[in-house]
């Protein structure tokens, strides 16, 4: 068997997926926590403007070498804090469709792992119970396991981290569920 054969339930684990996102990220509350507000926060972003911030991520307080790091300017800085990682994106209203698209093809590309995964170790006529654990199992880990990263080296608060482990967990059994249903010769 290979990956061509299996553009059926590769396609349709990426809906599913994109269905159950959307039904989480717009019908649910679940994510509704996940971002505060800055605080004066027009006075911020005037500040920003007025020093030319332009799109790309950025880490504050930022050191100019591993040297720099250990320096007391920067010891002092750091107890002073704030602390933290932003992402600055271009100006101008925030349309999604260009998210969106990407995330779809996201969920292609984790199908196409999955399936991959799939017909090395299933053929044509395997256990759906088979079909299911392996590709639901690709489909948490591309899924849910990279959001650890966010807790542990930029500071998202682990609850936040969970969610979308929650998520993950969910965008998998989709993947294995179209797998499963969809498998050629089940």
């Amino acid at each position: 068997m290979t990956i061509l054969d299996l553009w059926l339930p590769i396609l349709l684990s990426a809906v599913f997926v994109f269905l159950v996102s959307s039904v989480i990220h717009m019908a649910t509350p679940l994510h509704k926590s996940d971002f505060k507000k800055m605080p004066n926060e027009d006075e911020a972003l005037a500040a920003m403007r007025a020093n030319g911030l332009v799109p790309g991520q950025y880490v504050f307080p930022c050191a100019a070498s591993m040297a720099d790091m250990g320096s007391p300017e920067m010891s002092a800085k750091m107890q002073e804090g704030p602390i933290g990682f932003m992402t600055v994106m271009p100006n101008g209203s925030f349309r999604m469709g260009r998210q969106l698209i990407q995330w779809f093809l996201f969920s292609l590309l984790i199908g196409v792992c999955a399936a991959y995964m799939a017909s090395i170790y299933v053929n044509k006529t395997g256990a759906v119970t088979d079909v299911f654990r392996i590709t639901a199992t690709v489909g948490v880990l591309g899924f849910a396991l990279s959001h650890l990263q966010d807790s542990i080296w930029k500071g998202q608060l682990w609850v936040t981290t969970c969610k979308f482990l929650f998520d993950g967990l969910l965008y998998g059994l989709a993947t294995g569920a179209a797998f499963a249903w969809f498998w050629p010769g089940t």
